[in-house]
């Protein structure tokens, strides 16, 4: 079994850089798929309290037999729950759904511009989280370098993470920087830009190269720049191709050909002009 490689977050706390992710994947098809996943090898989840599949997730871990210290599960606060006691109380539900008693990272899932409770609140409930020690570490998702540098200025403890939509269409080289220089790990949602990229012909020519596909390159790319990726799928051999990405390398000239085709383009919501709240 391949060994993924850890990624230290600002507190110390330890991250498999590849994960799995459920986005999308209907409950009740969210317990096989994960315990397919922890079949495989993978050992980080991440799934959200907007996902709807926190419960059947926290059933895999526990079916799986794995030591729930070896597995990495990432959670994110619901859209409707901005307001700090709001807040506090969604991150008791989510532990109540998993059937843990904490979780390895809690993220706020997204700004909201638009809403009356401003993310520095939410943040605040964050930090509480954190220092109860039933978060091994909070972070933020959909984060711009405006979001943050209000954190950085009106809050105390810094985000762990930030996970953003990044693929080879939308490479955010400027926000991953930015997040690099104040110790801040950056994660990538739609990592293959929900399969748009698999047809780009750089990306084919490296695939048939490499004799891999072009999934696996494009994951490979995100690997090699020290992204945390956790692609989705409910097909076991997709998952399987998926966690095979460390038995091969990409050259200087395929990463910068990958690179090179960013056009700012997000097949999801500009985080500075979504508001959506579950009804």
């Amino acid at each position: 079994m391949a060994t993924v490689p850890m990624i230290t977050l600002n507190n110390g706390v330890e991250i498999p850089q590849l994960g799995f992710g459920v986005f999308q994947i209907k409950p009740e098809d969210t317990r096989k798929a994960t315990l397919d996943a922890l079949e495989v090898g993978y050992r980080h989840i991440d799934t959200a309290e907007m996902y709807g599949n926190e419960t059947e997730v926290g059933q895999a871990v526990r079916d799986s037999g794995i030591d729930r210290g070896e597995v990495f599960v990432t959670s994110k606060l619901n859209n409707g729950f901005h307001a700090r006691d709001a807040a506090l109380r969604a991150f008791d539900q989510s532990l109540v759904d998993l059937g843990f008693d904490y979780l390895d990272l809690f993220l706020v899932h997204w700004p909201l511009p638009g809403i009356d409770v401003d993310y520095v609140e939410t943040w605040t409930a964050m930090e509480e989280i954190y220092r109860s020690g039933r978060a091994r570490a909070v972070g933020v998702s959909n984060f711009k370098e405006h979001h943050l540098r209000r954190l950085f200025g009106e809050t105390e403890v810094r985000p762990a993470v930030n996970q953003v939509e990044m693929h080879p269409y939308l490479a955010q080289d400027d926000l991953r920087a930015f997040d690099a220089e104040h110790e801040i790990a950056t994660e990538a949602w739609s990592p293959i830009a929900q399969g748009k990229v698999l047809d780009d012909p750089a990306i084919v020519r490296v695939a048939e190269r490499v004799g891999r596909t072009p999934a696996q390159v494009t994951l490979r790319w995100h690997v090699q720049r020290g992204d945390i990726v956790f692609p989705k799928s409910v097909t076991r051999s997709r998952v399987e191709e998926n966690f095979a990405l460390f038995d091969f390398e990409l050259s200087e000239d395929d990463m910068r050909d990958i690179t090179g085709l960013d056009r700012n383009e997000r097949t999801g919501p500009d985080p500075d002009t979504f508001n959506y709240i579950p009804g």
